[in-house]
């Protein structure tokens, strides 16, 4: 455990009164879930980080169903939350950590590196009796000094350009990847060349990180010998993707990339090389 990447419930009881907390439950299925979940309980002292208004940017019918926002809008949002360079945070989600991984994966990217996920989530939390409210907190706004590092996301024309020398790892379930099922977007398949790391698989049977030489282990075996920072991380949207970039991170396996678009951009154009199977 440590300030930037996960955090245990122990630890986040211990500093309630000095870090700050943001949850990011969401359902894919029910958007509208996640904050009526936050509005009847959510840990002390935490505001809630809406995946699609918060953690997303404009949809324009040719990019993916979750895009990376402008920085600039982002850093509007954060104004709002009060945060600042030297506040600890840590993020929470219903359980698993994927839309926790969002938010921690995007503030490093603008220079905010202090930032943990919270190890087993809400789920984790409540099973252990701990403390929640329905008390929304608020916080003086301002203006966060953004450090954008632009070279951790990648576009979709740059995947392109690499589809050759990169390797695209896939986060999606395996049915997914091998396009058997879609659930979410319109067409089935994956990028082709891709590799396939259910980002579910970086948990325990309890819901938490497998241990971080476990974690070494399973990417090691994927990566082969490419190092990780040739890797390009995608999913269906951009969020999936985030874990395994946090998995990697608690691995010590540090340097891969984001492709936010993922498949849900890609898809949309027929003319990119796509595999099933």
């Amino acid at each position: 455990m440590n300030g930037s990447t996960l955090v245990s419930t122990g630890e986040l009881a211990a500093n309630l009164a000095k870090w700050r907390v943001f949850d990011c439950r969401h359902d894919l299925a029910k958007p509208d879930l996640g904050a009526q979940q936050y509005k009847e309980s959510h840990v002390p002292g935490a505001l809630f980080a809406h995946l699609d208004r918060d953690l997303s940017g404009r949809k324009t019918g040719a990019n993916g169903r979750h895009p990376l926002p402008d920085p600039q809008d982002f850093e509007k949002w954060l104004e709002h939350t009060g945060l600042t360079p030297e506040d600890q945070v840590v993020c929470y989600d219903a359980g698993p950590g994927a839309m926790a991984a969002r938010l921690w994966w995007m503030l490093r990217w603008i220079g905010h590196d202090r930032v943990a996920v919270l190890d087993g989530g809400f789920a984790k939390w409540t099973q252990e009796g701990r403390s929640v409210t329905n008390e929304v907190p608020h916080f003086t706004p301002f203006n966060y000094p953004i450090k954008l590092r632009a070279e951790r996301a990648v576009d979709v024309r740059t995947v392109e350009e690499n589809l050759d020398n990169a390797l695209l790892l896939d986060a999606r379930a395996p049915a997914r990847f091998r396009g058997e099922q879609e659930p979410i977007d319109p067409v089935a398949g994956r990028i082709k060349g891709a590799k396939n790391r259910f980002n579910m698989d970086n948990l325990s049977p309890e819901g938490t990180f497998k241990p971080s030489a476990a974690l070494k282990r399973d990417f090691e075996s994927v990566l082969g010998k490419r190092s990780p920072a040739e890797v390009i991380h995608y999913c269906g949207s951009g969020v999936a993707a985030c874990h395994n970039l946090l998995a990697m991170e608690v691995a010590g396996l540090k340097g891969g990339k984001l492709y936010a678009g993922s498949w849900s951009e890609w898809a949309r154009d027929p003319k990119r090389p796509q595999e099933r199977g």
